[in-house]
């Protein structure tokens, strides 16, 4: 007879925002809600955080310098899984129907607009890794 686990596995969440306070901020709420979470400035510094670790969800802002979040989810999207699978929230401040299209052209699943609400983030992370709150 095998012995089940009691505790269930922790999802784990890369925050990718240039905007160093919202990476510190997205953290401390998912920590607190039970979550692993993981950070990176750019696209370009997700892509070697991914190819090192799987993660459950992706928080991707737009706009970043070096590579945005509209190419690196484009490029995401090229590869093969887990990686080009990972669910991925888009972020922004930009809230026209463009940047909805944008997101969603680029592989995004869902997109907000910031400011998140707490409740609204971790409802959204929550769906998105299958995680029951």
């Amino acid at each position: 007879m095998h012995e089940q686990r009691a505790t269930a596995a922790v999802a784990s969440v890369l925050v990718i925002d240039d905007a160093s306070l919202v990476r510190l901020y997205y953290r401390q709420l998912l920590e607190e809600a039970g979550y692993k979470v993981d950070e990176a400035l750019n696209g370009v510094e997700a892509f070697e955080k991914i190819a090192v670790q799987d993660f459950d969800l992706l928080i991707v802002d737009i706009n970043m310098p070096k590579m945005d979040g509209l190419a690196f989810l484009t490029a995401l999207r090229a590869q093969p899984a887990p990686a080009g699978t990972t669910p991925a929230l888009m972020t922004s401040t930009e809230d026209r129907d463009r940047d909805f299209e944008a997101a969603r052209n680029a592989g995004a699943n869902f997109y907000l607009v910031k400011p998140v609400a707490d409740e609204l983030l971790l409802r959204h992370v929550a769906a998105m890794t299958g995680v029951r709150q």
